[in-house]
């Protein structure tokens, strides 16, 4: 079989970090403690110029839920086409209308507006209130993968419904487990579910090299950057199955 890592990046040290460690595709993002949010153009630039590997750039506005305003979506539409011209290979997108559903009017213009580049609906999907409804109208959409815990906080406790979504697309979609995924359990979760492609952060917190600390200041200067050993040991443990 032939395994996949993702690996979420939200700098450029970590972006080179997991290229070296032998990560396949880059989900590039912004602001780690709302989850993600679109990088800087400057940032997607500077990791396209550098990179060899695929590299998919959040599409996301802002922290919070995925039932977006006008706006917003205005925002979606600018940065997809950014992303477009500075030669990326995807984006990663996720609407949501307020009742859970996809927003599939909205979402399949951003498909528009992305190609020929790929797109994958990322984990909005754990927020929908019916997934395998929302699996069909993600496939109607044109994506090409769903990065999923299985409605769980983490991909471990998602197993069985990332296991049925999976033989329910069929092929027709590929269903990326993500949320906790490490070195320890990455076997697991490949063998339990049937999944091929795996998406991590496989984070660690960088300690500030900073000489001078105003102690007056209560916030945190750590920074989180990827765990180059960690992405070897998940690529290690997958190459063993």
């Amino acid at each position: 079989m032939i395994f996949q890592l993702e690996i979420c990046a939200f700098s450029i040290g970590s972006c080179t970090i997991a290229e070296q460690s032998g990560a396949h595709r880059i989900e590039l993002c912004d602001n780690p403690s709302d989850g993600g949010t679109t990088p800087s153009f400057g940032l997607i630039q500077a990791a396209r110029e550098k990179l060899h590997i695929d590299i998919f750039p959040i599409i996301r506005p802002r922290g919070g839920d995925f039932f977006y305003s006008e706006d917003d979506y205005g925002v979606m539409r600018r940065d997809v086409k950014i992303c477009k011209n500075l030669g990326c290979n995807g984006v990663v997108v996720g609407m949501l209308n307020n009742d859970g559903s996809i927003d599939k009017k909205r979402t399949a213009k951003l498909v528009e507006i992305a190609y020929p580049m790929g797109v994958t609906f990322h984990r909005a999907f754990d927020r929908t209130s019916d997934p395998f409804k929302s699996m069909e109208d993600i496939i109607d959409i044109g994506c090409e993968r769903i990065l999923t815990s299985g409605q769980q906080p983490t991909a471990m406790e998602g197993m069985p419904l990332l296991k049925a979504l999976i033989e329910h697309a069929a092929e027709r979609i590929i269903i990326m487990p993500g949320s906790g995924i490490r070195a320890k359990n990455v076997s697991e979760v490949a063998i339990q579910t049937g999944a091929l492609e795996f998406h991590t952060t496989a984070r660690k917190l960088l300690s500030s090299k900073m000489n001078y600390i105003n102690k007056n200041m209560n916030e945190s200067l750590e920074q989180t950057i990827c765990d180059g050993k960690e992405v070897l040991r998940i690529i290690n443990e997958l190459k063993k199955i």
